[in-house]
């Protein structure tokens, strides 16, 4: 085989799938959705209506959640059906190799890996801001130089965020404990987190204005759209649920279950609490970070902010949890195919769990969260995910038409095939021409580094590539 072919070897998945990897399968169709939600549902819920309302869409904000909410549902249609095809650790990684080959599953395997990394590094910072505010209600603050990253706005003399750095690493803690531990307590947060939601939605719905409403459009039918371009980063996370695939019981049916009932529960919260946020406030005044807290204080009910300040701290927490599982899960899948050092995927044999893959992932997304102002990590979340979701959109056409996974049981197929993965592919392509030049930039360098890291290890370490040699 020629070496430009050779990049292009596809991972035979039918083997692993029969495999006995030491990963503990533990996860129902409900863990799997409440992780869902604890990914998909955090700080955002309390921060990005307002500010989109008051910036791209104004009242008609939750047509915007709509129409992200349905873009990433055709992705998640995709998604399950690989998950149920191929259940096994990698997600969008693994799905990939299988069908385009090696190179290009390296390519968006590193993409994922800063998708993950500064998702955990940009929630960190927003749950140390939220919980700086906490203490100074108690009168307690940080020396200035402790409070945030160098050069973050609004933060003179700042120097590394240390709540940032700490939190993220008792995250990783509680991963490297075990996955039963970790989706309770997980399961517990969401739960809070969804109660807190209904709880500002039953109090303010009593306090909204028709009048609110009016105009509707003010910034025309085009902000619609521009809005849902912003609001997409809302929705992602829903992908980190299928990295689990090896530790599900019955992954072929849960796995479905829990991507697509998650997504359409938070759907269901996004659109509800900015329907009723525009109503009470009117959307010119929500370009502020806390536009649920300054609803509730227009409406006299500051009793309230406190609770939605520790629902924000619980819903940032589940984030952390999910994110911060998928990212050592990804690593763990490419170290297993040899594209990454062996010690990424080696399983503590109490815990089941990948405990220095889980160390390392902690240890870098702290650093990342302690030292980069959050505008900067933000910007290369929303890439590396759009570009997972195209490469499976697409991917599912290769799938049925190849005939290696003609015999495969699948218990979920994308209906009106071949049209939804299609436009999926487009849509998601299109909101990625949506992003700022910046973040392209950004991802320019992350991806040359990860070729270097292909050349010098990757290629000459690769587990299929050594099985087709022998053979």
């Amino acid at each position: 085989m020629s070496r430009p072919h050779q990049l292009f070897i596809k991972k035979q998945v039918q083997t692993d799938l029969y495999k006995k990897t030491g990963l503990e399968k533990t996860l129902t169709a409900f863990s799997l959705t409440t992780m869902g939600i604890g990914a998909i549902v955090g700080s955002g819920i309390f921060i990005t209506p307002g500010l989109i309302a008051a910036n791209y869409t104004g009242p008609s904000v939750m047509l915007s959640y709509l129409i992200a909410v349905i873009v990433c549902a055709m992705a998640a249609l995709c998604y399950s059906e690989f998950s149920s095809t191929i259940p096994l650790a990698g997600s969008a990684y693994t799905y990939v190799y299988a069908v385009f080959g090696e190179f290009a599953a390296w390519i968006l395997g590193w993409a994922l890996i800063s998708e993950y990394l500064f998702a955990v590094s940009s929630v960190a910072v927003s749950w140390s801001s939220y919980f700086q505010n906490l203490l100074a209600g108690f009168g307690m603050k940080l020396p200035p130089v402790l409070q945030a990253a160098a050069g973050t706005a609004g933060v003179k003399g700042g120097g590394i965020d240390i709540i940032a750095l700490v939190i993220t690493m008792l995250v990783a803690w509680l991963l490297s404990k075990g996955i039963r531990e970790s989706a309770k307590i997980n399961n517990i947060m969401v739960i809070v987190k969804i109660l807190v939601i209904l709880l500002f939605i039953g109090i303010a719905i009593f306090y909204v204005k028709p009048a609110n409403y009016n105009p509707f459009l003010p910034f025309g039918t085009s902000g619609i759209f521009k809005g849902a371009a912003v609001t997409f980063y809302a929705y992602i996370g829903f992908d980190a649920v299928s990295t689990a695939s090896e530790e599900v019981k019955n992954p072929k049916r849960n796995m479905p279950i829990g991507i697509i009932s998650s997504l359409l529960v938070a759907a269901v919260l996004y659109v509800s609490l900015s329907a009723v946020l525009v109503g009470v406030v009117h959307y010119s005044k929500l370009n502020v970070a806390d536009p649920v807290a300054l609803a509730l204080t227009l409406i006299h009910q500051d009793w309230a902010s406190g609770v939605i300040s520790f629902g924000a701290i619980v819903g940032m927490t589940t984030v952390l949890i999910v994110m911060s599982y998928g990212g050592t899960r990804l690593l763990f899948a490419i170290s297993r195919d040899g594209l990454l050092p062996a010690s990424l995927k080696k399983l503590n044999p109490k815990t089941h769990v990948p405990v220095a893959n889980t160390w390392i992932f902690g240890a870098i997304a702290s650093i990342f969260a302690a030292v980069i102002p959050i505008d900067k990590i933000a910007e290369l979340v929303n890439i590396g995910t759009l570009s997972a979701f195209a490469m499976v959109s697409l991917g599912i056409v290769f799938l049925r038409h190849d005939e290696r996974f003609k015999n495969l049981d699948t218990s979920f197929k994308v209906p009106w095939y071949p049209y939804l993965p299609i436009i999926s592919f487009l849509a998601c392509v299109y909101l990625m021409t949506q992003l700022q030049p910046f973040t392209w930039e950004a991802f320019g360098v992350w991806v040359i580094l990860g070729l270097i890291v292909y050349i010098t290890y990757g290629y000459r370490h690769s587990q299929v590539r050594q099985i087709k040699d022998a053979g």
